[in-house]
Order: structure tokens, then C-alpha cells, then sequence
């Protein structure tokens, strides 16, 4: 018996490989599960570019927005687990579990992880006529009108929406909630100053920041960003524990080849440490954060413990 068990055993692993020598013979698709203009497509849109090049077939982006992520992951999850479909993969797929109770599929259990490859700093923006030059003005004055600010958000249970629910906790003050149907929209409406605050990944907000559009009043790291040295975290504005960095990776579904993951994983590995990619990242404000598979499923499994707590406070659900 145990010596069919290994013969099988190395039946199957011959096959896998088999299967990784021979793969990509044609075109992979990567979902994206949010709409173009936010920084889940402008990470899915790079990696994508580079993969195809390494591979030698291209990585199609297919954007599948709604529902907060869940449609573009429900399909990826249904897919053949073949590596000819993909998934782009944020902190806001490691909470979904937590958020929505009636998942169409198996929630983070649906996906095999494979890479990280990129984060960004979250940054505290404000709108230009929001009463406040700096961090220790805006909690103050959010202190003195309870509920008189309005924080935008791509969405209920979103990463900004999450961030600012932290920030709120910490900082011991009470923000308007105002969720949008994505990133794009509510920087649009922030810069026109009909929403005063906006908890946003940083190459949401750069562009807007740079021309003067839109104010920074902290960044929601542990260190400045070389993009932003003038914008102190907010530990120096004096809110401490808010550390949030949004990471991006590749994920494929369960069931995947071994050995078509570790193919997939070592080219995105070798993607995150080329200098011009890196450049390509500082543009946007990112850095490079490559985590192999196995690391990549100790992060989600952080994520879920982490904000299991403020989404329970908070009170936040998709049901």
C-alpha cells in the first residue's frame, strides 16, 4: 500500500511539472475585481505588463467590479484551477470573509496565494476648504464638531473606509461616513470639496496633491514616503497605532499546480526586484513588496485577525 501511495505520488508530481514545462501556452487573464481609476487596476495593469513579458504570452486584465471585490473574486474562484486565470489580489480580498456572511464562494479558502509584489501608504487627505493646515488642527477640530466632517470611502467595509474607522478609534473622534462606488469618484468628489476627508491609498491622491487640489495631512505608515517627505506619519502628528499600508499580489484558485504556482510566484518574485519596475512603483508612490507564497498566506491569515476587531466594533457589514 505504501508503496503505491509513493509510486502515485510520484506519478502526480511528474505530472505537475510536466504541466509547469509546458505552461503559459497561451493567454492568462487576471481579474481585476475593481473598476479602472483605482490603484487595484493600476497595480493589476503593471504586473500584467511585466508577467507577459517574462512568460512570453500575454496577461490579459479583465476588469470585474462590484460588490466590494466579491464578483470579480467569485468568478476567479470558480475558474479552472489550470493557472490561465488569475486573480489581483489587495488587502480588501483578506477581509471579505469578515464583511460579507453569504459569500458565493469559499472566501479566502477559494484562492491558492502565490506572490506579493508591491504596497502603498495610505495618507490621511483633506479637501482645500476642510479648517485644518496640518493633523493636530483636523482632530481638534473634528474633536469640537462631532459628526461635522464627511469622510468619503470607495465603499462600505473598503480599506479607507476601515483605515478612517482605525484613525476614528484612535484618535477618539467621530467622522460622517459618505461610501462611494469606488476610489475614483470619491477623490473626484474630494477635490471639488464636496467631502472633507478621504483615508486613500497615496497614488489615488499624488497627482491631486501635487497640483494642489487636495491637502495631506498624514501618512498611515510607520516611516514618511521618499514621494511625500513633507507629509509627517501620524504617529508624528501625534495619533499613534494607525498603520496601514495596502499590499497588492497575485492569487490563483484552489487546487492550482504546485509547480504552476511556484512558476507563477518565482516570475513575480523576480518582476519585484528589477530596478525599472521599482522606478515604476516610485512614480505612484509604491514600493516593492515581494513575499513568496507561503509568506503571502501568513499575511492574509495577520490581515483577517487584525481588522476582525474594528469591523466587529464598528459594526460593519455587507449582509
Amino acid at each position: 500500500m505504501i508503496k503505491h501511495l509513493a509510486a502515485l505520488a510520484a506519478v502526480l508530481t511528474l505530472s505537475f511539472n510536466a504541466a509547469a514545462d509546458t505552461y503559459p501556452s497561451k493567454a492568462i487573464t487576471l481579474v481585476v475585481p475593481f473598476p479602472p481609476g483605482g490603484t487595484v487596476n493600476l497595480m493589476g495593469r503593471l504586473i500584467a505588463d511585466r508577467m507577459g513579458s517574462l512568460l512570453g504570452q500575454p496577461v490579459v486584465v479583465d476588469n470585474r467590479a462590484g460588490a466590494g471585490g466579491t464578483i470579480g473574486a467569485a468568478y476567479a474562484a470558480k475558474a479552472q484551477a489550470d493557472g490561465y486565470t488569475l486573480l489581483m489580489g489587495s488587502m480588501g480580498q483578506a477581509v471579505q470573509p469578515l464583511l460579507y456572511k453569504k459569500l458565493s464562494f469559499n472566501g479566502n479558502k477559494a484562492f491558492t496565494p502565490v506572490a506579493t509584489f508591491a504596497t502603498v501608504p495610505n495618507v490621511l487627505a483633506i479637501s482645500t476648504n476642510t479648517p485644518a493646515k496640518n493633523l493636530s488642527e483636523f482632530v481638534a477640530y473634528a474633536k469640537a464638531h462631532p459628526g461635522g466632517l464627511n469622510m468619503a470611502s470607495a465603499g462600505i467595509g473598503s480599506i479607507n473606509h476601515l483605515t478612517g474607522e482605525m484613525f476614528e478609534s484612535r484618535a477618539n473622534i467621530k467622522l460622517t461616513h459618505i461610501p462611494y462606488k469606488g476610489a475614483s469618484p470619491a477623490t473626484t468628489d474630494l477635490q471639488a470639496g464636496q467631502v472633507n476627508v478621504l483615508f486613500a491609498n497615496l497614488p489615488n491622491v499624488l497627482p491631486f496633491a501635487k497640483s494642489g487640489k487636495v491637502r495631506l495631512l498624514g501618512i498611515a505608515s510607520d516611516k514618511r514616503a521618499a514621494a511625500i517627505p513633507e507629509v509627517p506619519t501620524f504617529a508624528e502628528g501625534g495619533v499613534k497605532d494607525v498603520v496601514v499600508e495596502s499590499w497588492y499580489g497575485i492569487m490563483a484558485p484552489a487546487g492550482t499546480s504546485p509547480a504552476i504556482v511556484k512558476k507563477l510566484q518565482d516570475t513575480i518574485l523576480t518582476i519585484a526586484h528589477e530596478k525599472d519596475f521599482v522606478a515604476h512603483l516610485a512614480e505612484q508612490g509604491a514600493y516593492p513588496y515581494p513575499n513568496s507564497a507561503a509568506d503571502f498566506a501568513k499575511l492574509m491569515d495577520m490581515e483577517v485577525r487584525r481588522w476582525t476587531g474594528i469591523i466587529q466594533s464598528a459594526k460593519i457589514s455587507m449582509d
